[in-house]
Parts: C-alpha cells; structure tokens; sequence
C-alpha cells in the first residue's frame, strides 16, 4: 500500500479542511506536502502547526506579506508562481485543487505537464477548458480523478466500464432550499435563506449555485469531458436526502449508484486511495434510519440554469466559459443585494447570448472570453 504526497490547493475552505481530516484519518496512506490559502491567515496558520514538513502559498500579495512577518515558521511561496511551484513540487503524487474560480487553472495544467495525477474539486477547470484539460492529461498519462461527490459516484460506478456502454449519466441535486418555492416567490428571496442549504456545509458562491441550480448544470458540462459523453446523455434528478450521490443508468437497463453521508471526506478519500479502498472512522450508512430515499424532476422552467448549462455543454467551446463567468458576477451581485435572485440566471442568459463561441479555443482565448464575460455581466446589473 503506497502512501500518496499531496499538494492541497484551496486548503483552508471546506474541500481543504476535509482533505485535512482525511489526512489526519489515513496517516499511513496520505500525506499533505504543500498547501495554499488566500486570504485566511488563522486557519493557515493552524494547518501549518498540523503540517509543519508541508510547503505553503498564499496567493494575496498583502496577506502573504503579513503572513511572512508573522512567527510561523514555513517556507512560504506567494501569487500565481507560488501556486504552479506547488503544483509541481517533485515530491507530489497527487494535486488536489479546490480553489473557487479560475484560480485554479494554469496550476492544474502545470501540474499535469509535470506529470502529476489531479483530484478535481474546482468545476471551473472543466466547465472553461475541459477539452484542453483532458487533453493533456491523456497526452501525459496522468488521472483526472473526481472529487465533487457526485462525479466521484458516477467515476465508482463506471470502474472499468467503457462509456459506449453508459446510457445515462444521472447527476443527484439536493434541490436546494426553494425547491418547493413556487416560481412567484422566488424575486423576493434574500441571500441569508439562499445561503441556508438543507443538507451540505459549503462556501457561500457554491451555495447560493445550489439554490439556483447552476451548481448542478456547471457539473452537467464537468461530467461530459470527465467521462467522455455528450451532453445528450447527461441528466438530472432532485433528491433531497443527498445520500444517493449520483447514479449511471447502462444501456442494457441496469443502474448503480453510490451511497454515502453527506461528507466529502468520502469522494477526498476515494481519490486518495484509488484504486483501493481503505477502512477510516467516517460514519456508515444505517438504512432502517434513512427510512426512504425520494426522487422528483427538476424544475426547469422555473429554474433555467440547468438548461443553460446544457446548452452551454452542447454548443462547447468558449460559452461554458462565458456562462460561468456571468454567473459568478451575478452570484456576487446578489450577495450584496444588488439584485434579485431571479436576476442571476436572467444575466447569464443574456451575456449568453450576446456571446460569439470560439471552438477549440486555447487557454489565452478562454480566459479573454471568461474576462469579456464579467465585464458584459457587470454593465448589465450596473
């Protein structure tokens, strides 16, 4: 049994600190050797007392000028150079990338030329440039492994099945917390109940994403490059226990899931460890408790991100970029009042719009598109 070094990019949000607990759990199968925060100095500070061998980065200029002055002591890397160094770090088997945003994506790419496997926890990196992404990790023989604890069901289930044989690809969503609003409602919600999600702990960009649905059309274009299928056989269902994570229906009729709590140290392990299984103190299912598991169809007329998303997957190229970008404007928006709910996905339909996509675009293209993007998205909420 092999131990893996690990590069943790995005260490002090909730991907990164249950990375760390995974971490604490496997001493023996997993090692943290680098890394990186923003802005969240206190918590950086306590993983560096935990892991005080592992590298850092933090990515802030100031912060990282007023980490360097303080009296923990780490060899300290800063800004973008910082992330890719950590990335490529020659002790590293495994990157874990859970930064929120685009922050994520030149270390990724790096990462992967230096011929490291990634674990993917950042949608952005395949919602902008899948298409590149797998392209260089087929070219360089390293794994894309799934950490959303969706894809990572979907990557359980299929395990050493060929995707000619998948019919579907079924992504669960929770629902978020208005999925019995009706659609009348839904211009006066606030952000403070938008941020209350009936069963994951997360950041407040993915959070507000899971009430409008966007989370789960940002992981339909996510799991189309991860497992190389159309769009056409990505699909979507609510079930709002979230303990089915997701589920591959296979052409001869028959489906899998995966099952778990709702913890992400499940899929963080499982990426860890593959392609082996290894015993942890993570609490098991017990299904006399769980009495039932429902299911229902999304709401799509009255949330439209998830046909947005689709549309975005199907016509490729520079318009997932583009979506992402808009929403993430729009997600900010909100969040300071500035506009109704109903407004985010009316903002990232009309920057869609607007948009002229470029196929097989190159990294400098995509992220002109993604900065094009903001800038329509900003002039419209004003």
């Amino acid at each position: 049994m092999k131990k893996r070094c690990v590069v943790v990019l995005g260490a002090t949000g909730s991907i990164g600190q249950s990375a760390a607990k995974v971490a604490r759990d496997i001493p023996d199968r997993m090692e943290i050797v680098g890394m990186s925060a923003n802005r969240n100095l206190d918590k950086l500070a306590e993983l560096a007392g935990e892991f005080p061998d592992a590298k850092f980065c933090i990515t802030d200029p100031k912060s990282a000028a007023i980490f360097r002055g303080s009296e923990v002591p780490v060899k300290l890397l800063s800004g973008e150079d910082g992330l890719v160094e950590l990335a490529t770090l020659p002790e590293a088997d495994l990157v874990l990338i859970a930064i929120v945003g685009t922050g994520g994506l030149r270390p990724a790419l790096a990462a992967i030329e230096a011929g490291k496997d990634i674990a993917v926890a950042s949608k952005e990196i395949l919602v902008m440039a899948g298409e590149a992404v797998m392209e260089a990790a087929r070219r360089k023989g390293v794994k894309v492994l799934p950490v959303d604890s969706e894809h990572n069901a979907i990557f359980q289930c299929l395990e050493g099945r060929d995707s000619r044989d998948v019919k579907r690809l079924i992504l669960t969503a929770s629902g978020g917390p208005f999925r019995k609003m009706p659609a009348d409602q839904l211009a006066h919600v606030t952000p403070e109940q938008a941020l209350k999600h009936p069963t994951w702990n997360m950041g407040a960009k993915i959070t507000i994403d899971s009430a409008t649905l966007f989370n789960k059309g940002l992981e339909m274009i996510e799991a189309r490059w991860l497992f190389d299928v159309e769009m056409a056989r990505v699909d979507v269902i609510v079930h709002p226990q979230s303990i089915v994570h997701s589920m591959v229906e296979f052409v001869d009729g028959s489906v899998l899931a995966q099952l778990s709590h709702s913890d992400m140290c499940f899929p963080i392990q499982y990426a860890v460890t593959w392609p082996e299984r290894v015993p942890n103190t993570l609490r098991p299912l017990d299904f006399a408790q769980l009495a039932k598991l429902d299911f229902e169809a999304p709401r799509t007329a009255d949330f439209p991100a998830l046909d947005l998303a689709r549309r975005a997957g199907e016509t490729g190229g520079t318009l997932p970029a583009v979506m992402n970008a808009a929403n993430e404007i729009a997600v900010e928006a909100f969040l300071q009042n500035k506009i109704a709910f109903p407004k985010i996905w009316q903002t990232v339909a009309a920057v869609m719009d607007a948009h002229q996509p470029v196929a097989h675009a190159g990294l400098d293209v995509i992220l002109r598109a993604d900065s094009e993007a903001r800038t329509h998205a900003a002039k419209l909420i004003g």
